[in-house]
């Protein structure tokens, strides 16, 4: 395998200080009852290295950040989502997308996982479709592929890495400026990123571990049966399983974003 710097998993390099001063925001897509809401920060804490009180929330239901809210952060994030399909959209839609334009116009560090993944890519000219016989669930083998092994972030994972999973839509055709960092069996894209800008996006969560994995399908417990056709409990014991080579993406992406040249 070609590429600058590979390193092995377990010396996935996190960033040297703990940038208790970033400024971060998430696009949300749940309703205001989802027990989801609080998780996903909790969990994008963990895995930045932040306070929880460092992330504010802004709810893409209800409307878009304007491009004084994205200047006014260090960083977007863009998680999961409860009852929300891009492949289905509705009238909340056009809104989010034109935000996440405006985030590739200005070049704003963001790091988006699975709705976000998905959204991105439709924004940009992607096309996402509802596909259940390639939905996957679950703690699953990724490959990397040329272009990730040569890439400044996934570059410092190895050539087949494990990732948390949970999605029906599927990314069938990136933007134009997108570049393919990982492919799985099933789905061909699964991260990329686009050309010249610090925007990663990932169709897997960096941001979940199997516990908080387990945590999240159990709020969903229909999800699994629908995909699987398992409970909960065969879920934790045949398809769930640590993730230790993505556990420190998030925070190697801020060193990547703010510390090295890209």
């Amino acid at each position: 395998m070609n590429g600058p710097a590979l390193l092995r998993s377990r010396d996935l390099q996190l960033p040297t200080m703990p940038y208790k001063t970033l400024r971060y925001l998430l696009l949300q897509v749940r309703d205001h009852d989802d027990p989801m809401r609080e998780h996903e920060v909790a969990n994008f804490a963990r895995c930045l290295q932040c306070a929880a009180a460092q992330i504010r929330v802004f709810d893409l239901i209800s409307g878009a950040p304007s491009r004084e809210t994205l200047n006014s952060v260090d960083v977007v994030l863009l998680g999961g989502s409860g009852a929300y399909s891009v492949a289905e959209g509705g009238p909340w839609l056009a809104a989010g997308l034109e935000a996440m334009r405006d985030i590739h116009d200005l070049g704003k560090p963001t790091f988006a996982s699975c709705w976000g993944f998905q959204a991105m890519a439709r924004a940009m000219g992607g096309v996402v479709v509802t596909d259940l016989d390639r939905a996957e669930v679950g703690s699953l083998d990724l490959d990397l592929t040329e272009a990730g092994a040569a890439d400044p972030l996934f570059g410092r994972l190895p050539a087949r890495f494990k990732a948390q999973l949970g999605h029906q839509d599927i990314v069938v055709e990136l933007p134009d400026d997108a570049v393919l960092l990982a492919s799985s069996p099933r789905v061909t894209n699964e991260a990329f990123r686009f050309r010249g800008k610090p925007i990663y996006c990932t169709q897997f969560h960096p941001e979940l571990n199997r516990e908080a994995l387990l945590q999240r399908v159990s709020a969903y417990p229909a999800y699994v049966e629908r995909i699987l056709g398992v409970g909960i409990d065969e879920f934790a014991l045949r398809h769930c399983a640590e993730s230790p080579e993505t556990d420190g993406l998030l925070a190697a992406f801020i060193k990547v974003a703010f510390d090295e040249p890209r």
